[in-house]
């Protein structure tokens, strides 16, 4: 089993993904905020590389029950729906609802990686979901950080180090018979000088510092959470969905829900 990595979706020619199983991280945000909309009872969200797609693909659907949502430069693109604020993504807000997603680096790198064999969105809040999707896979991958764009290196230090515990978890089962390339074990180095304190280190980073400068600060909060939304949402077609026996499993933990309330 291989497990490759790229720091960055801007160089990568699209074919290069093609038929391979492919994990997406976009720690701020995308990733995470994907995952919280799914496991709170979003449809499907659409990711697309730009807002003049975001705007033609949203044209052609019902509008009651499509959002469009994104950012540019951290903040809701104008006249949109939503923010990628994790927080913005309630129950009530987003259950039932396709999602059209257009961030920065996040939705750009899973638009690129549009012709996996496999395709999942992981961050810090599925984690261990991720992991197991990839042994239950059994086979080689290619983990795909999503990166800054307009910066010299395009590099991210938060979807780095959330690679290299991915990596360092897979390395823990003896099991697997795994060859890492140098770009993963680098990523691993990273998460064990990193991962100490996961909070601490989205606070340091370039991003997330700017997040915090532009108020979003809880969300790193729950960016640096590990396993708090167990889902695996899966490239389906052309959109990102729940795996439907997980599907089935957060509607009966939502009705569960329900019940206890009333």
């Amino acid at each position: 089993m291989k497990i490759d990595l790229c720091f960055s979706p801007f160089e990568l020619d699209e074919l290069a993904l093609r038929d391979k199983n492919v994990i997406v991280i976009d720690v701020l945000r995308s990733s995470t905020t994907i995952a919280v909309a799914l496991s709170n009872g979003a449809r499907e969200i659409i990711p697309v590389e730009s807002i003049e797609n975001a705007v033609k693909i949203s044209g052609s659907l019902f509008g009651d029950v499509t959002l469009r949502v994104g950012e540019r430069n951290g903040k809701m693109i104008q006249g949109f729906n939503l923010g990628n604020s994790p927080l913005e993504y309630t129950e009530a807000t987003v259950k039932g609802k396709s999602i059209i997603f257009c961030t920065t680096n996040g939705s750009v790198a899973m638009y690129r990686s549009r012709f996996a064999k496999n395709l999942a969105i992981g961050s810090f809040v599925n984690m261990s979901r991720i992991v197991d999707f990839m042994k239950e896979v059994g086979s080689d991958f290619v983990i795909l950080c999503a990166g800054r764009a307009n910066t010299f290196s395009n590099f991210s230090l938060e979807d780095a180090v959330c690679a290299g515990m991915m990596v360092q978890k897979l390395s823990q089962d003896k099991t697997l018979h795994l060859q890492l390339t140098d770009s993963a074990l680098a990523a691993q180095a990273l998460y064990k000088t990193y991962g100490r304190s996961i909070p601490k280190m989205l606070k340091s980073t370039e991003h997330g510092i700017y997040l915090r400068e532009i108020g979003f600060a809880e969300d790193l909060k729950v960016c640096a959470s590990i396993d708090t939304v167990p889902v695996l949402p899966l490239l389906v077609g052309n959109v990102i969905k729940l795996r439907k026996d997980e599907t089935r499993s957060t509607e009966s933990a939502s009705a569960s829900t329900t019940t206890l309330s009333a």
